[in-house]
């Protein structure tokens, strides 16, 4: 055979088709070691269950498995102390591992691709990395929902105005707004998982996407990483990215969360709203005003949102028309998904940090809520257990709103007038009253959030064994 003279082309895993060596401006393009190399780990750990199932099935001996798996090990620990020297032809993180093991084991490290392509190695070292993340970010999710857990437990019988359209509605506890948010990243958790078993399927032993005629083993080799299955058709395991995009919409949903905790936080911490002081580590002030102190964690959280749905947006472009199996196109995948879980693994901890040391201006709020038309809803209830319908109690309460904020007379002197209603309606319009009347199950009453703690508690709990439990 002749081989290349282009020294480069010969570290190509596929120089022995062609010539001479790719352009410069192809491997520019072409090469994902830049970014792919964070998955080291999951690729050296599929190459050795990989040269095990070789083992199995015949195609290695012991001598020439134990120099693999040495040279496999040696890799890695020179990856892990930032010794290994990257040469220009490792295009990708595979071509890295299998070059240097080579270098090291010899003739037997150039049978480690036996049986493999890239194509279902790439697939499988993904998946391998997807099942690490996704779990170690839904535990960060965790940990920020014990973080309200924390603040909704400290903030007793604390209220607030609740808001529609960015209007005083009615009162709420502060706990229980601060559980609303909880109990919204638990759906994120509960997204992340179940992506997690769908991502727990073994790629390996689909080849480029046939499979092969050698004897491979992917059963024990699934079994050995892990993974619940493995695939049942070739073509799919190689070209499959759904797991990608469910991980970016789950990672995008989770930032969507993060986002309206921010805005929120952005808003309550204004002069305007003054329901919460930042703590200075978890702030920043002006370069020119010395008054300033600025949300900025919060900001960042609205604003990354933004970044995580462009990632999600991204890959579903890419992979709506590829045709089967693999196209390079889905070199793509990688870096939408390590930049979104990134962006949430940063946004998750800052967030969880400002959250934790809120000091909340219980007063400040309480005085927002308590203002008498935030208990209009309590009056029109109380007229619907007089057996006025609904509709008319709504229509007869409105009008007192009205003519009160015409300056008729206060509030509570047209309810305690009004021939329907009187003192004992009036004594509804006292502060703190409306809150402790908001007594249905999942309500905004203290009683209602003692019970609703209990639950979440009850929750975080068993979210925190299914992490423990899954892949």
């Amino acid at each position: 055979m002749n081989e290349p003279d282009d020294a480069a082309a010969r570290g190509q895993l596929w120089h022995g088709r062609f010539a001479g060596g790719p352009a410069e401006a192809l491997q520019a393009l072409n090469d994902s070691l830049p970014f792919d190399r964070r998955m080291f780990r999951e690729d050296i750990a599929g190459s050795r269950a990989h040269v095990r199932g070789l083992v199995r099935v015949g195609l290695l001996n012991t001598d020439e498995s134990d120099a693999i798996l040495a040279a496999l090990d040696e890799v890695e620990a020179e990856m892990q102390s930032g010794q290994f020297g990257f040469e220009a032809s490792d295009e990708d993180i595979h071509t890295a591992v299998e070059r240097r093991v080579t270098e090291i084991a010899g003739p037997a490290g150039g049978k480690l691709h036996t049986g493999r392509s890239r194509n279902d190695q790439v697939a499988t070292d993904l998946r391998l990395w997807v099942r690490r993340e996704l779990h170690e970010l839904a535990e960060l999710v965790l940990q920020f929902q014990g973080t309200l857990l924390a603040q909704a437990d400290n903030a007793g019988s604390a209220h607030l105005p609740g808001y529609t359209h960015l209007q005083q509605a009615q009162p709420v506890t502060l706990a229980h707004h601060l559980l609303a948010h909880g109990w919204a990243l638990t759906r994120d958790i509960d997204r992340l998982l179940d992506c997690l078993a769908r991502a727990n399927v073994s790629p390996l032993g689909a080849g480029a996407l046939a499979g092969s005629s050698l004897p491979l083993d992917p059963d024990g080799v699934a079994a050995e990483l892990g993974f619940a299955v493995r695939f049942e058709n070739s073509l799919d395991a190689v070209s499959d990215r759904d797991f990608v995009a469910e991980a970016l919409f789950g990672l995008a949903m989770i930032g969507i969360h993060l986002s309206r905790i921010g805005e929120e936080l952005i808003l309550w911490a204004s002069t305007e709203f003054g329901f919460v002081t930042l703590d200075d580590a978890f702030s920043t002030g002006s370069s020119m005003m010395p008054q300033k102190k600025n949300p900025d964690i919060a900001e960042l959280a609205r604003g990354k949102a933004g970044r995580l749905i462009g990632n999600l947006t991204a890959l579903l472009t890419t992979v709506k028309g590829l045709p089967l199996t693999y196209n390079k196109d889905l070199q793509e995948d990688k870096e939408p998904l390590f930049d979104s879980c990134d962006t949430v693994r940063l946004t998750l901890l800052a967030l969880d940090g400002m959250v934790g040391t809120l000091t909340f201006n219980t007063d400040r709020m309480a005085a927002a809520a308590d203002s008498p038309y935030a208990a209009a809803t309590d009056l029109a209830e109380y007229l619907v257990v007089e057996g006025v319908p609904f509709r008319e109690a709504h229509a007869i309460v409105g009008a007192l709103v009205r003519d009160a904020l015409a300056g008729k007379d206060s509030l509570a002197g047209l309810v305690a007038a009004h021939p329907q209603l009187g003192a004992d309606a009036a004594a509804l319009l006292e502060p703190g009253v409306s809150v402790r009347r908001r007594t249905t199950p999942g309500a905004g009453g203290p009683e209602a959030v003692a019970d609703q703690l209990v639950r979440f508690t009850e929750q975080l709990a068993a979210d925190r064994a299914r992490l423990t439990d899954g892949p």
